[in-house]
């Protein structure tokens, strides 16, 4: 099995060599195991992750060594300030350039660490300006609700603050394309009943998703916790045991200012977040079962 891989190339002078250790070292690379006989020396540094690119038809329009960043402007930055102490001012305009834009959707800089005569070691220090460059490919929910058939439960105890999430929930649903007869909204006493209605909704495999609304407020006594624990793994439990996506919107607040604010009035609505994570779930068990499928 392949461990790693390493690009060995020459450097011009030992003074190049020590300025490109230096740098590296000073940007964050580690220091590997280096070398050193009779015939030469060599410096290893080790990063991350390593790529070899390899280009025919073409001549390449970088520098052999490109070393991916995040953050160009501020390794920039460092790069320019290592450069003041080590070459007179007046080189570095020739040596360093400006980070610009490439036709391969990323920002570039290069540095060449020349010294005397020689042609010196030219490095290119570069930055995706692709948002989603290097992330790991998966399998990600999309925000449409159309098609999509959801049913809301929703305490009336506390309905200051329930009937709030349960705006929040239809503004989310119908702003991300639900028809409103995929919508079907129960009501129930308080929190406690929750899990049991969210359990037979879902097992009547009408509803691709259910959202589950309600408010606990912390009393003097051990009945909040008791309340809340129970709700949770009712709930919990009705999503693992029938597959179906439950959205948990049950707020838990020490005061009702907390579960205002929570309910639209400064922290966002959580009934909206809600409804926004049912449709993404659905989503993603449609993308899965498809994938499934097509196997």
């Amino acid at each position: 099995m392949i461990k790693g891989m390493t690009l060995v190339r020459e450097v011009a002078s030992a003074d190049a060599l020590d300025k490109f250790g230096r740098l590296m070292l000073a940007l964050g690379f580690e220091q590997g195991k280096g070398w050193q006989d009779d015939t030469g020396r060599g410096t290893a540094l080790l990063a991350p992750m390593g790529n070899l690119e390899l280009i025919t038809g073409r001549t390449p329009a970088v520098p052999p060594i490109l070393i991916e960043v995040a953050g160009l402007d501020a390794i920039h930055a460092a790069v320019e300030k290592w450069m003041l102490a080590n070459y007179r001012t007046e080189e570095i305009s020739t040596l360093l350039t400006s980070p610009e834009l490439t036709h391969w959707n990323s920002r570039l800089f290069t540095v060449k660490l020349q010294d005397g005569a020689s042609e010196g070691l030219v490095l290119g220090f570069w930055q995706s300006e692709n948002p989603l460059h290097g992330k790991p490919a998966a399998i990600e929910g999309d925000l449409s609700a159309q098609g999509m058939r959801f049913a809301i439960v929703t305490a009336r105890w506390n309905a200051v603050i329930t009937d709030r999430l349960l705006q929040g929930s239809l503004d989310g649903l119908y702003r991300s394309g639900a028809a409103k007869a995929d919508v079907e909204i129960v009501r129930v006493p308080g929190a406690w009943e929750i899990p049991s209605a969210a359990r037979t909704l879902a097992e009547s495999k009408r509803f691709d998703a259910v959202i589950t609304l309600g408010c606990l407020l912390r009393g003097e006594t051990a009945h909040y916790e008791a309340i809340y624990n129970e709700v949770a793994r009712g709930i919990g439990q009705s999503q693992q045991e029938t597959g179906v996506p439950h959205a948990f919107g049950v707020l838990t607040c020490e005061t009702l200012e907390q579960a205002l604010d929570r309910a639209g009035v400064k922290a966002g609505n959580k009934g909206f977040e809600a409804a926004i994570a049912a449709i993404e779930m659905v989503s993603i068990q449609r993308k899965i079962r498809a994938e499934e499928d097509g196997k």
